[in-house]
């Protein structure tokens, strides 16, 4: 290079104010490009291939078909004899009480007898042996029975409306009387009784469909109609034997409603 040459090359200071003055005052990159030069052609760029997932033929198995749950009422009515319902009453799981309870406590006595009477539910004692009033409120029906006549062997029949013991003997609950009360409603149509008596206020509203208490339903006669099986029952509402028990004031009550009993027997 000749010194002539040199003399031309601008210092970085002059060749920037050349810049300015000529209107390039913005950098735009770190290098250079030649503008005029031919464009490399474009890379072409494979698009990745989706996955498919493998295609699944379904086959349809034959599913077995579910158990068939029957309402209370359609077991009851499939029920043609005693020892029948007993079986639907001991296979029923209908009601969760059913898994808590000892016992399926199903009656006592004669199913010939005359004289059918209806508690509440079985309590512990009841629970544990598997019969309906056998505890301290057992023995004084028996009593009661006793002086009209009566005995469980021979000449009573005694059920419940639930025939499984609610947790710490409490009220059975409106839905578990609904549950029930076909299966009680059968067993007063296969027994066929010359009368029923309803111990207490839930027997007495459950049978009697109604929502008056015991003590306006005590001491009158009833009319219990089974129309399946065209059949009218005189039914007698009186205090349960517990009641009593805790009430010793209401057992001359009972005792009349007991003599009305008898009187209607004979």
């Amino acid at each position: 290079m000749t010194r002539m040459e040199t003399d031309f090359i601008p210092s970085p200071l002059e060749l920037l104010t050349l810049y300015v003055e000529s209107g390039v005052d913005e950098a735009i990159g770190d290098h250079p490009i030649n503008r005029f030069a031919a464009k490399p052609p474009p890379v072409a760029v494979k698009a990745p291939t989706a996955k498919v997932a493998p295609a699944v033929t379904s086959i349809s198995h034959p599913q077995p078909s579910p158990p068939q749950s029957h309402t209370s009422a359609q077991l009851a009515a499939a029920c043609s004899t005693l020892v029948e319902l007993r079986q639907a009453l001991e296979n029923f799981d209908g009601l969760p009480l059913r898994q808590t309870a000892l016992s399926t406590v199903f009656a006592d006595g004669n199913p010939e007898a005359s004289v059918m009477l209806i508690g509440e539910a079985p309590g512990h004692e009841e629970d544990v042996q598997g019969l309906p009033f056998v505890g301290k409120s057992g023995k004084l029906l028996d009593k009661m029975l006793a002086s009209i006549g009566l005995d469980r062997a021979q000449s009573a029949y005694i059920t419940n409306v639930l025939p499984w013991r609610p947790l710490e003997n409490r009220s059975p609950s409106l839905e578990e009387i609904a549950v029930c009360r076909p299966f009680l409603m059968r067993h007063i149509e296969l027994v066929r009784p010359r009368i029923l008596v309803l111990l207490g206020g839930v027997p007495a509203q459950t049978v009697l469909e109604t929502s008056t208490g015991i003590t306006r339903l005590r001491g009158n006669w009833q009319t219990v109609r089974l129309e399946q099986s065209d059949l009218s029952i005189p039914t007698m509402p009186t205090f349960r034997p517990s009641y009593l028990l805790r009430t010793p004031g209401g057992k001359r009550h009972a005792w009349g409603d007991f003599i009305q009993v008898a009187k209607r027997l004979s």
